[in-house]
């Protein structure tokens, strides 16, 4: 794991909430990994930022869930993408998970999901899984 990630975890009490910067619950830290959110990995070395790992490009979600997710919407609904993307820099300025920033996110994939419950991948599986849909929101 690389150290700014366990930064982050500590930062905001990931360990305490169970619950990272989208809402997706997790049980151990090694199922944590960083997401850069504002300059995609894929740009920062042309940027001249190396890998782009730093705390104010960063939020720290759940790979097989949350991180896997996010990069599905990025490639069937990039406006949905910003969206969530915007929920999680405000998390990142705030300087913790606010509840408004994870309902609005739930919001925001609930309506992706009525929208692309029928869609396939090229494979023809379902684009949405169904370990996508089990959210913190989603049990209250």
């Amino acid at each position: 794991m690389r150290e700014i990630t366990r930064l982050m975890i500590k930062e905001y009490r990931l360990n305490k909430l169970k619950y990272d910067f989208m809402g997706y619950e997790f049980n151990n830290t090694s199922q944590l990994s960083f997401h850069h959110l504002i300059i995609p990995h894929r740009e920062c070395r042309r940027l001249m930022l190396g890998e782009g790992y730093f705390k104010e490009n960063g939020a720290i979600l759940r790979q097989n869930t949350a991180h896997d997710y996010l990069h599905t919407i990025e490639q069937y609904d990039m406006d949905m993408f910003n969206h969530i993307t915007s929920e999680m820099i405000d998390e990142n300025i705030k300087g913790y998970l606010d509840m408004s920033n994870i309902k609005n996110i739930d919001d925001i994939l609930c309506q992706f999901e009525r929208e692309y419950c029928s869609t396939r991948n090229k494979k023809g599986q379902p684009v949405i899984r169904e370990e996508y849909t089990r959210r913190l929101v989603r049990k209250k």
